[in-house]
């Protein structure tokens, strides 16, 4: 376990232990606390809250392995389970604020750390939920660089499809469908629930107007993050009718060149097999040289011109050229 504490709002760093963390969240007015659990291992979250002497029973869920999102308004006291993507997968972050802390906690390497610190230094936020706010933010800023990336790799494949269409590139496609999938599947729920606190607290006539400009910006931010991931899901499945459409093209190109074929053998076959037949009159009438150049030969010209008149007359000839 790695705890990281950030004093505010000089933004200085320091590594400490559970003991030394708790002593300053309970001695210093404005703090920030970070702490790196293990992904694997010994469980090490469980009375997370209690060790760190935040003390509310309500907390018992903090670092715990497994939460899904939530938003839970105690009190002074807001605690919340952050979805952010991280690489191609979604993680969860686990957040405690209160008028003085922002606790957080989190699985594995701190992806949202260094990204906070940088913001923190930047704009030096007043209050801890003000830099609650920001870390909501930038979790909410690693969705819109997922969907933008996504929506940006759609579009280049749609573009190579119409260059030359490859069999790896449904596959491609659906992985994309299955990543959009996972972003709005994690997103939609956070955000449905912090909605929800956020709209009971502004309700409320003792909420800060500075606060509540930080919940209209962010349920603004929100709002726009979802827009993105729907557009990227509505991308996947226009890319997706486009391969579609590119692969039944094709195959009307076969049909029309097996049209083609038909209508020029399947006389010359007719005829071939009628006249292979030995029955009286063929055998017994039709013995002269003549004749048989007449039948073998110029009727056969004769069905080939009529076949072709037939091509040139329905277009089928322009359309297989202009396809091709």
């Amino acid at each position: 376990m790695i705890v990281t504490v950030v004093a505010m709002p000089q933004g200085t760093i320091a590594r400490t232990d559970l003991a030394e963390a708790r002593r300053r969240l309970a001695a210093t007015r404005y703090l920030l606390v970070d702490v790196e659990l293990p992904e694997t291992g010994p469980e090490e979250g469980e009375q997370l809250a209690r060790r760190l002497g935040l003390g509310d029973t309500d907390l018992d869920w903090f670092g715990r392995p497994g939460e899904p999102a939530r938003a839970d308004f105690l009190g002074d006291t807001v605690g919340l389970v952050v979805p952010v993507v991280q690489d191609e997968r979604v993680t969860y972050a686990h957040a405690v604020a209160g008028d003085r802390y922002l606790v957080t906690a989190h699985r594995g390497p701190a992806f949202l750390a260094p990204e906070i610190t940088a913001h923190v230094r930047r704009e030096r936020p007043r209050d801890a939920v003000a830099l609650l706010f920001l870390v909501l933010q930038s979790a909410l800023a690693t969705f819109r660089r997922a969907a933008v990336a996504a929506l940006l790799e759609v579009e280049e494949l749609e573009d190579d499809m119409f260059q030359q269409r490859r069999p790896e590139q449904v596959y491609r496609l659906s992985r994309l469908r299955r990543r959009s999938a996972l972003l709005h599947h994690s997103l939609l729920p956070y955000l449905q629930v912090v909605d929800e606190v956020i709209t009971r607290r502004m309700m409320s006539p003792d909420f800060p107007l500075e606060r509540q400009r930080l919940a209209r910006e962010f349920q603004h931010v929100a709002r726009m993050v979802l827009t993105d991931i729907e557009t990227l899901q509505e991308a996947t499945r226009r890319a997706f009718g486009s391969y579609s459409s590119l692969v039944a093209g094709e195959q009307n190109n076969v049909i029309n060149r097996l049209a083609i074929v038909s209508v020029i053998f399947l006389p010359l076959s007719f005829l071939t097999g009628f006249f292979g037949m030995n029955f009286a009159f063929l055998t017994d009438e039709l013995e002269s040289r003549a004749v048989f150049w007449l039948l073998a030969i110029g009727l056969q010209i004769c069905v080939l011109g009529g076949a072709f008149y037939v091509l040139h007359r329905t277009r089928i000839w322009r359309r297989l050229r202009d396809e091709d």
